[in-house]
């Protein structure tokens, strides 16, 4: 028997959708309906409000109130919970206007060793379902349930919402799911419905689904980008898709073949747990200790140089940047923040390293190090990353990628590259 309904609360199955929309087991309107429902395999999660949804669990009388995760006036907003985003707080606010819209928030720093063993709970219920599971974040990932229906018990759409029921009873926290035929309409559809939604997007229907939206809702299309396409007469995603792909190709490159696959629905990407990365980083310990901006800023640069390589050949990038220092003592201090848009160069890299350096100065250090946490696919960044001045500096740097890759790593060199410290003697 196909299954074509599911209700999620008491989990009644059915071959047809209810006529009055609720479940004839239970009276529920939480019903999941679609005549694929059945055959969809590919799945993206994402945690509602994930960190401002932990200290909202852990301090139940925040439950009401409008909570923002970040820190210091200089900062940026990690999360805000649903209250304070009804007041227009966002993700990557910087700190001083979030506040200003939100006077009355309860501003938490974060608790990453807490959020950390939160996501492993999780994720670890997901992974008693399938391996199959490419995290992007600690609150969101892709899983791909094909082939899992006998394991499991019923076809993915029923595991997914057993599994979303069992994390919100045994965490005490929420997530919202999309199903669908491939990673880009999993992860659109995950976010149709939230809080504790689960949409589904089917092959049939898919097309005409994005039709009237915005160019700026595919991924890697921000507000920069988005004011040339929609320059060029691309204002909806239909309108992409109507277009010839030679003439998409020929304005935007690489990108327009992409854009003409996403507008017509199609994304060929795997689920790939070997993906599955939260960091990745690069340090390096010193011949004698160094305590000058100048020396340390020496030391950092190659470092942003070697890491943003990686990133760009791997094609992730991230927005939360950690420096490491170990001081003479052997003591270790980490520092990390959260910036507005997604890094994958040296340049923004080393901005940021920098800034986060200058409050350590003063003290001798035999190590630093910098990093990339919580990383995820380049193409599925927020749209900062394709920023005008972003963009050209991303094409500088992958021109020296692929110089470099010819001729040596010392065919290009940056002229900061030349400011080293003193070896020390002999």
């Amino acid at each position: 028997m196909a299954i074509t309904a599911i209700c999620r609360d008491c989990l009644w199955t059915g071959a047809e959708s209810p006529g009055d929309s609720r479940c004839p087991a239970c009276g529920s309107r939480r019903l999941v309906c679609d005549p694929e429902l059945d055959t969809l395999t590919l799945a993206h999660l994402d945690c509602d409000a994930f960190y401002a949804s932990v200290e909202k669990r852990d301090r139940p009388e925040l439950r009401d109130k409008p909570v923002i995760i970040g820190g210091g006036v200089r900062g940026v907003v990690s999360t805000a919970c649903y209250v304070a985003r009804l007041y227009g707080v966002g993700s990557a606010m910087p700190m001083f206007k979030a506040l200003k819209a939100c006077p009355e928030a309860v501003v938490i720093k974060p608790d990453f060793t807490k959020y950390v063993h939160e996501s492993g709970r999780i994720f670890g219920f997901v992974r008693e379902l399938t391996p199959l599971v490419q995290t992007l974040s600690l609150d969101e990932a892709w899983i791909d349930l094909s082939g899992t229906e006998r394991l499991n018990g019923g076809p993915a759409a029923l595991q997914l919402i057993r599994l979303q029921k069992r994390i919100e009873d045994e965490s005490g926290l929420s997530v919202s799911i999309g199903l669908a035929p491939n990673r880009f309409l999993a992860k659109m559809a995950s976010e149709m419905d939230k809080p504790r939604g689960f949409s589904v997007v089917n092959r049939r229907d898919a097309v005409a689904i994005l039709a009237p939206r915005p160019v700026t809702a595919l991924p890697g299309v921000g507000p920069v980008f988005g004011k040339t396409l929609r320059s060029d007469g691309f204002n909806t995603i239909g309108d992409l898709a109507a277009a010839d792909l030679k003439d998409l190709v020929k304005r935007y490159g690489e990108t327009g073949l992409r854009l003409h696959d996403l507008s017509h629905a199609r994304d060929a990407r795997l689920v790939r747990p070997e993906h599955d990365r939260k960091g990745m980083s690069a340090e390096t310990t010193f011949n004698v200790d160094l305590t000058t901006a100048e020396d340390l800023e020496a030391e950092l640069w190659p470092l942003c140089e070697k890491l943003a390589s990686k990133a760009r050949r791997d094609g992730v990038a991230s927005r939360v940047v950690v420096l490491k220092l170990r001081r003479t003592d052997f003591k270790i201090v980490t520092r990390r923040i959260s910036v507005p848009d997604p890094v994958q160069t040296a340049r923004a890299l080393f901005a940021i390293g920098r800034d986060l350096l200058k409050p350590e100065l003063g003290r001798p250090y035999r190590l630093i190090g910098i990093g990339m946490a919580e990383v995820t696919d380049a193409v599925d960044a927020p749209a900062g990353l394709f920023a005008a001045d972003q963009t050209r500096i991303l094409k500088t740097e992958t021109t020296i990628d692929k110089l470099r890759d010819k001729f040596g790593k010392d065919a290009v060199v940056a002229g900061r590259a030349l400011k080293r410290p003193a070896e020390g003697p002999d």
